[in-house]
């Protein structure tokens, strides 16, 4: 089979993104040029790792951290992978990390677009009453990571709990 493409088509795959509404919320996502933004400032390996992993098309759960409930706000997609983060050079930005190389940047941020924000939140409470997203990281005692995958069976859950 000369000449055709043999490589094996990547599946989409989904995450879950926290950011507090005070500092950047799903409204400010959609309010964005373009209703694109950056992801930056994610200063923990574990969750750059996983943006490393990421590829456009790649689905995302909006969630609100630290608001009164935490909750799943809506969905955004990532459009463009993995690239260095400026702001751990810059000396004058809350993220600068004086450790960073610029020939080896050690921080890595993803680009996202606003898909569409839920009618009604999903309350981190609500979640946890679902039997079906019990393995969920997020739901996961001590779960911390600001950037975390999510199997696609609990992404098709999580979509029939918002109505769709």
């Amino acid at each position: 089979m000369a000449g055709r493409d043999t490589k094996k088509a990547r599946t989409r795959r989904y995450w879950l993104m926290k950011s507090e509404p005070s500092v950047f919320s799903i409204d400010d996502l959609a309010a964005s040029p373009k209703q694109t933004t950056s992801w930056d400032g994610v200063r923990n390996y574990q969750a750059r790792n996983f943006m490393r992993e990421m590829e456009p098309g790649d689905q995302i759960l909006f969630y609100h951290s630290n608001a009164d409930p935490p909750a799943i706000a809506g969905i955004a997609e990532v459009v463009k992978q993995a690239y260095p983060d400026p702001t751990q050079f810059d000396k004058k930005d809350t993220h600068y990390d004086p450790a960073s190389d610029p020939g080896a940047p050690r921080w890595e941020m993803v680009d996202i677009k606003f898909v569409r924000k839920f009618t009604q939140p999903l309350a981190l409470d609500r979640l946890r009453e679902e039997s079906q997203l019990k393995g969920m990281v997020l739901l996961r005692k001590g779960s911390r990571l600001s950037v975390q995958p999510v199997a696609e069976k609990e992404w098709n859950h999580i979509m029939k709990l918002a109505g769709r």
